[in-house]
């Protein structure tokens, strides 16, 4: 029997299209945010070369379990630069910085069908996602795409401060809804962190392929794979006995 669906995010439920420009853009952004241009900051451009060279790497590294703390990645930058910012115009920076980069968040064009889909059928649904913006910020993404409504938990890794393969954003996630390992379903896109590590806890597991075809051999095999979300509806009629 089947209880709840949790999704993975980026590449599962919207396309993260990384564009180089919107780092700097990003950066000028924040900086212009602060409100002090030019009186102790760096330059955009100077930050986010700092940034692209030393920093950039450690969000993306695939073998590690510990979430960055994104925050402090900035704080570094702008020492490292000489430069300073309190709480506030941290704040003010993430929020304009993070605003940037819109335009690489692309949703998928039927999210919101599928959830609903699976809501209609008294299935709960949630989000478990290896994000290393604030959890503030991320929950402000969900109310703009028109997930939050549709989500009964979601859960991210900058939050709990662990990373998927691992068993804690899961296992947070399982616990908020009050559902057994053995009565979920996870979709994702990565063999490693997604199936690999929604297997582990016993998970059944679809692999999601309509933005990404992940191939690491790190990861398990899933036990479904979904080329559109409705083959994802379809592995759910088939678990649920639905004619």
């Amino acid at each position: 029997m089947l209880d709840a669906v949790l999704f993975d995010w980026g590449d599962t439920l919207f396309h993260f299209d990384f564009d180089p420009d919107l780092l700097e853009r990003g950066w000028a952004a924040g900086l212009a945010a602060v409100g002090r241009e030019g009186d102790g900051l760096p330059t955009a451009e100077a930050s986010a070369d700092r940034f692209r060279e030393h920093y950039l790497p450690l969000l993306f590294q695939p073998d590690s379990l510990d979430e960055v703390e994104y925050p402090g990645l900035i704080r570094d930058v702008f020492a490292d630069l000489g430069a300073s910012v309190t709480d506030e115009e941290l704040e003010r920076f993430l929020v304009a910085e993070h605003a940037a980069w819109a335009p690489a968040r692309v949703m998928g064009a039927h999210t919101h069908a599928l959830l609903d889909a699976l809501r209609s059928r008294g299935l709960k649904t949630g989000l478990v996602s290896n994000a290393f913006d604030p959890e503030w910020l991320l929950r402000e993404d969900l109310e703009r795409m028109g997930l939050a409504d549709r989500l009964d938990v979601a859960v991210f890794s900058s939050a709990v401060g662990k990373r998927k393969p691992l068993p804690l954003p899961f296992e947070t996630a399982l616990g908020e809804l009050g559902v057994e390992p053995a009565r979920a379903l996870f979709v994702g896109d990565r063999r490693y962190p997604d199936i690999g590590g929604a297997k582990a806890m016993g998970m059944t597991t679809v692999q999601a392929f309509w933005f990404a075809a992940d191939a690491d051999e790190r990861g398990a095999d899933p036990d479904y794979e979904a080329f559109t979300p409705m083959d994802v509806l379809n592995v759910v009629r088939r678990l649920t006995g639905e004619s």
